[in-house]
């Protein structure tokens, strides 16, 4: 049996069962989840990176989102809170719409 060791959505277990496999599995303390969600979140922005098409990366961002969703929450915030760090950091810093590439800084 694979040994996997990694956060998995809700319903996981639900659906192994339902194809007649074996399985463990362990509810983690607060600290261990918010570990597990970090390291969930490094997985699938790999995704994202190794997505190929536009369907795939959609789906591979929605992985992301959900991940991010779950950290706001279990640190007492909601999305609405991130989306207004979001917006505050566009308008002193800009987007990403122009597609700048900083090449080089150099020292005076």
């Amino acid at each position: 049996m694979p040994t996997y060791q990694k956060l998995v959505r809700d319903y996981i277990p639900t659906i192994i069962e339902k194809s007649e496999k074996q399985y463990s599995t362990r509810i983690l303390d607060e600290n261990e989840y918010v570990e597990a969600l970090k390291k969930k979140l490094y997985e699938e922005v790999n995704e994202v990176h190794e997505a190929q098409g536009q369907e795939d990366l959609l789906e591979e961002l929605a992985d992301v989102l959900e991940v991010i969703h779950a950290l706001a929450k279990v640190n007492n915030s909601d999305m609405e809170r991130v989306e207004q760090m979001r917006q505050t950091k566009a308008k002193e810093r800009g987007g990403f719409d122009k597609r700048i590439l900083l090449e080089e800084v150099k020292d005076n």
